[in-house]
């Protein structure tokens, strides 16, 4: 029988040898069988190492994609402002290409913040590709984004003209639809005027006890200095809540108590909305333009609107500065067709195929709300077109009062004579709100554009057109929230929030020119 011996490993070797041995561990082996001795992976060494950088990726990935068509782009806007300039000493610019690359491949990853974008830099393959394995502070990246309003809309504009040359948008019809996306705000930071002054004094009480701080060393300084700047931007924010504080008031409708509003001292130009789900947050409404052809996006808007019966209108104008034409045809939902859209639509020659919204219910709630009797209703007056007046179900007479213009149609007054109405035994079902006045009730009108897009709607063609209007709309909004995660604003305030958007935008209309366009046989970039 061969001798054995047994092996104790110290600690130490054993964590090089496996990860699976125990410090205790004892191995009997054979004198003539030594412990074999093996190569482990070490994953925190550096590596000094030759490497490719254009191998990083392969042909197809889409950053190089993505770094194709800016190749294509006239960024001379962005080049503008650059400070660093040839023959001069002074540490070299980013190239704001290679920035816009960055930022249109991250989000196309979903990735918005620009600290993940630097850090990424560092390591991930395609990132690294595009930044030429340099890293890129986080701060280039972050005020890059913020920094160049007019020249990134003229970005997007310029990218639509492309796609426009591609094939890729004909206006034919175009799908419009709105969404509300959270700010980056809480709802608990929403503050009346009385704690929105109290906390702008203390600002300023603590700015001025700064000013009398003696600044000792430059750490101490240092210091001073960035608590002040804290403090400025509080200041700021909270003198800004209380001018948006005015806004909403002035906005508000007649009857809701002025003294009840709030403004978020976190980001005040932010409105609380209903969300999808039914609660309500801190949000700002995106509108959205869609041509239905390959679902590329020709108009983008980020307004502070709690609905969307006003925002059809602007959108369109929106189209035409972005692309130099109106479309032939719109399709919205009810939340935009009302009769001052059906009237713009039919002024700017627009085919619009819109929801008509059935208000029946709506009018009958409001009639019980008046505690009148559904024997009493307006349907159940009878009107006599010879003598233009109304008779109620008790035989009482209703003159014509006269005529009021409205934005699409007309309403035509009809009441009653108070002495008719006191004295009926049917008042209490009839006005019973009204003791001293005679009953009345409105005819309305339609304008004949109006009456025009109600029968066109009942059309087969238009019924048509309007079904296929969700999946134009709102695949837009589908692939921004679910690929890009924009669920929620990273900035404050509109302008800030409208660029973030606009980014977003843009980088979906790319991503559509990759997916439809990009390596197809035969198709050149066209410009």
């Amino acid at each position: 029988m061969a001798k054995t011996q047994i092996l104790l490993f110290p600690e130490s070797d054993i964590k090089l040898r496996s990860p699976h041995v125990h410090t205790a561990a004892i191995e009997t082996l054979p004198l003539s069988n030594p412990a074999p001795r093996l190569k482990y992976v070490d994953r925190d060494q550096l590596l000094f190492r030759a490497v490719r950088i254009d191998k990083l990726i392969d042909d197809k990935h889409p950053a190089r994609a993505i770094w194709e068509f800016t190749e294509h782009l006239d960024l001379t806007a962005f080049y503008e402002n650059i400070e660093a300039v040839e023959g001069v000493a002074g540490r070299r610019a980013t190239d704001p290409r290679l920035l816009i690359s960055l930022w249109i491949y991250a989000l196309s990853q979903g990735v918005g913040s620009a600290r993940k974008i630097a850090e990424l830099c560092e390591y991930h393959p395609a990132f690294q590709w595009l930044a030429g394995t340099e890293e890129i502070n986080h701060h280039t990246i972050s005020d890059f984004r913020v920094d160049h309003k007019e020249a990134l809309e003229k970005l997007f504009v310029q990218i639509l003209g492309i796609l426009s040359a591609e094939g890729l948008v004909t206006l034919e019809r175009v799908a419009h639809d709105g969404t509300k996306i959270k700010a980056y705000a809480g709802i608990d930071s929403f503050r009346r005027e009385e704690k929105i002054r109290a906390h702008l004094a203390m600002a300023q009480d603590q700015l001025e006890i700064l000013k009398e701080e003696d600044l000792g060393t430059s750490h101490e300084r240092n210091s001073v200095k960035t608590r002040e700047r804290f403090i400025r931007d509080r200041k700021n924010r909270m003198e800004r809540a209380l001018e948006e504080l005015e806004k909403i008031r002035s906005s508000s409708p007649e009857g809701k108590a002025k003294d009840k509003v709030r403004a978020s001292t976190t980001d005040p130009e932010a409105r609380i909305m209903k969300q999808p789900d039914g609660g309500f947050a801190p949000s700002y409404n995106v509108q959205i333009s869609a041509d239905a052809d390959n679902g590329v996006i020709v108009g983008m808007d980020v307004t502070q609107a709690v609905n969307d019966c006003d925002q059809l209108t602007p959108a369109m104008e929106e189209i035409k500065r972005n692309t130099g034409f109106l479309p032939d045809q719109v399709v919205a939902d009810g939340g935009f067709t009302n009769r001052q859209s059906i009237l713009d639509m039919d002024e700017k020659g627009i085919d619009f195929i819109g929801s008509v919204t059935d208000t029946s219910s709506q009018s009958k709630a409001r009639l019980k709300s008046r505690g009148i009797d559904p024997e009493f209703y307006p349907e159940k007056f009878k009107h006599d077109s010879a003598s233009n007046t109304y008779t109620c179900p008790a035989g009482k007479v209703l003159r014509y009062m006269g005529k009021v213009p409205m934005a699409g149609v007309t309403e035509h007054r009809y009441a009653a004579r108070a002495d008719d109405c006191a004295n009926c035994p049917n008042k209490a079902k009839c006005c019973p709100k009204s003791p001293s006045k005679g009953r009345g009730i409105v005819r309305r009108e339609n304008a004949p554009e109006v009456k025009a897009f109600l029968s066109k709607m009942q059309t087969p063609e238009a019924k048509e057109a309007y079904c296929k209007r969700g999946p134009i709309a709102e695949f837009p909004y589908a692939w921004i929230k679910e690929k890009m995660h924009l669920r929620q604003f990273r900035l404050q305030g509109l302008i800030k929030v409208n660029m973030e958007c606009l980014w977003a935008c843009l980088t979906y209309n790319i991503q559509q020119w990759i997916r439809l366009r990009w390596r197809e046989p035969g198709v050149q970039l066209g410009i």
